[in-house]
Order: C-alpha cells, then sequence, then structure tokens
C-alpha cells in the first residue's frame, strides 16, 4: 500500500508489498525489497538500498546527505540489509567520496528512537542501538553489539563483535570483542570485563568463556607489555577461534584499545 500523500521519485524501484505511509518522501535512486515497511513522514534521501521486510517507522531519516562538511553531493550510497528495525526520529546518513562511499548496515539490527549512524559506518547483524546512541563518521561495529542509551562513539572506531557497552559510555578507543564497558571519569569508557551474561545467552561453551576470562586477566590485569601478554596466551591457549579473533583485533588495531 502506498499512501496517496507520499511523494515517491520516478527513479525509485519498489518491490511488491512495500507499504509506504503519509506523507512520506522517497527520494532519487532509491530501491526498497518486498515486505518494507516505510513510516509516515518518514523520508528516505537519494542513493539508498534498503532489503527486505525492514520496519522504518515514522519520521525517520535514511539516506539524507552526511553532515560532513567536505562532502559536495556527491553519488554515495546507503546500504541497508533485511529484517531491520529503525524507530522513529533515528537517522543513518549516506558514505562520503572522502570514506568508504557508502554507510552499510546489516541485518536484524535494532536502532531506537533519535539513535544516529554518520557517514561511513559499517554495522554489522544483530547490533541493538539504544536511544540516543550515536556514532561518528568511519564507525565500524561488529555483530551482536548492544550500545547502551547517550552511548557516543568518536569516529574511526571500531566495537568488536558481542561488546555490551554501558549506557552513557563515551567511546574513543577500539573495544575489543567479548568485553563490557561502563562510563568512567568524564563518561569514558573503561573495560569492566567480560559480557559474561551477553556470551552464555549466545551459546558460548563453558570453554570458550574460561578461556577468554585467563586471556582478559593476562591482556588487562597481569602488568605485561601487550606483545608479551598476547605471545604468552597464544603458548598457553590453542584451537579457541574466539581467543584468536581476540588477539588479531588487539593487534590491528591502529587507534589503540579500550582498558579498565
Amino acid at each position: 500500500m502506498i499512501h496517496p500523500t507520499a511523494i515517491i521519485d520516478a527513479t525509485a524501484n519498489l518491490a511488491e508489498g512495500v507499504e509506504i505511509g503519509p506523507y512520506a518522501i522517497i527520494g532519487k535512486y532509491v530501491s526498497i525489497g518486498k515486505g518494507t515497511s516505510i513510516g509516515a513522514h518518514t523520508v528516505i534521501g537519494d542513493w539508498t538500498e534498503i532489503g527486505e521486510n525492514n520496519q522504518i517507522f515514522h519520521l525517520a531519516s535514511v539516506g539524507p546527505a552526511s553532515q560532513d562538511l567536505k562532502y559536495r553531493g556527491e553519488e554515495c550510497w546507503t546500504r541497508i540489509g533485511n529484517n531491520n528495525l529503525i524507530r522513529e526520529f533515528s537517522t543513518i546518513h549516506r558514505g562520503t567520496v572522502t570514506g568508504i562511499g557508502e554507510t552499510v548496515v546489516g541485518n536484524g539490527n535494532l536502532f531506537m528512537a533519535y539513535s544516529h549512524v554518520a557517514h561511513d559506518c559499517v554495522i554489522g547483524n544483530g547490533v541493538v542501538m539504544a536511544n540516543s546512541a550515536t556514532l561518528a563518521g568511519h564507525v565500524t561495529v561488529e555483530d551482536n553489539v548492544i550500545l547502551g542509551g547517550l552511548v557516543a562513539v568518536h569516529q574511526f572506531t571500531t566495537i568488536g563483535a558481542f561488546v555490551m557497552a554501558g549506557g552513557g559510555s563515551l567511546i574513543t578507543l577500539d573495544v575489543p570483542p567479548y568485553m563490557i564497558t561502563t562510563p568512567g571519569e568524564k563518561r569514558e569508557a573503561k573495560l569492566r570485563g567480560l559480557n559474561l551474561v551477553g556470551l552464555k545467552r549466545r551459546g558460548f561453551s563453558e570453554d570458550t568463556i574460561r578461556n577468554l576470562k585467563k586471556s582478559y586477566k593476562t591482556l588487562f590485569m597481569a602488568d605485561l607489555k601487550r606483545v608479551d601478554a598476547i605471545a604468552k596466551i597464544r603458548s598457553e591457549i590453542t584451537n579457541c577461534p574466539e581467543v584468536n579473533y581476540l588477539l588479531e583485533f588487539i593487534e590491528r588495531s591502529e587507534r589503540g584499545i579500550c582498558r579498565g
């Protein structure tokens, strides 16, 4: 169903079963997959791809021009996967030519009211951004991350998979996977250990959790240099993909790692 008050550009491609609410605006070169609903007064900006079975609530803004002052209206994209919930007043901005040229959102994510995703961000699957959580430009959020309300993430930061960031945190450094953070002094995020509840809920085995606990203690509590801590863990823990991924994440971090 397409409401007669909706404004849809002639270049837009809408699949069967797409619903467009009252006064919604669909821009140029937009494609929307089957089963997706667009709420009243929502704006879908130019060069936006939206997959199947998404629910975009009223007054959201998906794919508008970046707020980066260097952006001059070049063709850049917003690409949204399937089965996402984008709540009212959320904003997801398109990429820029000085970034990767697109903002990418995976599948099964929840963007609560007033959450914001800036230009050139890459978001995985199963991510929850609570009310007013905000990503600056060029941020990567891996799978199954939860960002609490009012979390603010600095540009060029990476949040590892299965991280739980406590409400109000200011994240300025990369957060390793499987961790939990809470706000410290001046709201800056501090590591508080493993996201144990989240890992157990996701079915991580007791052996894996035990290995991650041991790795955490070696990395952050043993007063070792990072290179020595990583070497020690690799010598003591083998055949654990999760530990390997944790170490690889830390080794490739260019921004620096959040600590306790």
